[in-house]
């Protein structure tokens, strides 16, 4: 024996399903959305502490290389003018830091 057929629901317009679908749509959107910013929020506050601590060591660095600097001008100001130790160690220190600015663009440029 044959088992009768479930009743065939009603159509609805195609515009009542477009905008169903549509609404579903910004609805999954919206949660994409709120999961992208979360996940975002946790990466910024794990990334804190090891920012603050770059910082640091950039600071600490910089007065090393200060350290190293006035060891040079005071060097060179024990045997030559004030004035010519200054302009030497300015230059030497000048032309390191140009050497390593000019070597990171050949390697930006290399690399990209």
């Amino acid at each position: 024996m044959l088992k009768p057929t479930d009743p065939v629901p009603p159509e609805r317009p195609i515009g009542e399903l477009v905008q169903e679908l549509v609404d579903e749509g910004k609805s999954y959107a919206r949660a994409e959305l709120e999961v992208v910013k979360a996940i975002a929020a946790a990466k910024g506050k794990a990334l804190v502490f090891p920012a603050g601590l770059f910082g640091a060591a950039f600071v600490l660095a910089q007065a090393a290389i200060f350290a190293i600097a006035m060891g040079v001008f005071m060097e060179l100001y024990a045997f030559l003018d004030p004035l010519l130790a200054g302009v030497i160690s300015f230059v030497l220190f000048a032309a390191i830091a140009g050497g390593l600015g000019w070597y990171a663009v050949a390697r930006l440029k290399r690399d990209l």
